[in-house]
């Protein structure tokens, strides 16, 4: 269900994405209301859970994770057993940063990290020993052209 929001609290998300780290005083200045309703308003934001939560933004390469490959998964079973299963050991494997169940010929799309290609081979070799995996092709990152890990919010969405 879509969160009712007016347009000050489309500017308090545009901000908060743009600078997380922010005070609440000059969020209250950069959107034009006081303090006090600004940190009210944040607060119901998060109780709604449109603000998941607040993090930092880590370069991955930086840290000794030079590889990001994307695997497409597809299993021989979409019982929901098989795939509660699949998804928990998804869920616990740190390479994996983002999986998503897509439509079309395969069952997940993953964006995996790994420091170098022999690791990423190692992990690629576990995922196609999972008993419910029929398939797995991955594609090898080269270069990331755009990385914008926000919502859009030049104009609020139409109703």
């Amino acid at each position: 269900m879509k969160a009712r929001l007016d347009a000050i609290d489309w500017k308090i998300l545009k901000e908060l994405q743009a600078d997380g780290r922010m005070t609440n005083v000059e969020l209250a200045s950069r959107v034009g209301i006081s303090a006090p309703p600004c940190l009210r308003r944040v607060r119901a934001l998060e109780e709604m859970g449109v603000i998941r939560g607040y993090r930092a933004l880590v370069a991955a390469d930086k840290l000794g994770y030079g590889v990001t490959v994307f695997a497409m998964v597809h299993l021989a079973s979409q019982a929901e057993a098989d795939l509660n299963a699949f998804v928990a050991r998804v869920r616990a494997w740190p390479e994996i940063r983002e999986c998503h169940t897509v439509s079309g010929d395969f069952d997940f799309v993953m964006k995996c990290v790994a420091p170098d290609l022999a690791s990423f081979q190692t992990f690629v070799g576990e995922l196609v020993a999972i008993p419910n995996v029929r398939n797995v092709r991955t594609v090898l990152t080269l270069t990331q052209v755009k990385d914008e890990p926000i919502v859009p919010m030049d104009a609020p969405p139409a109703d």
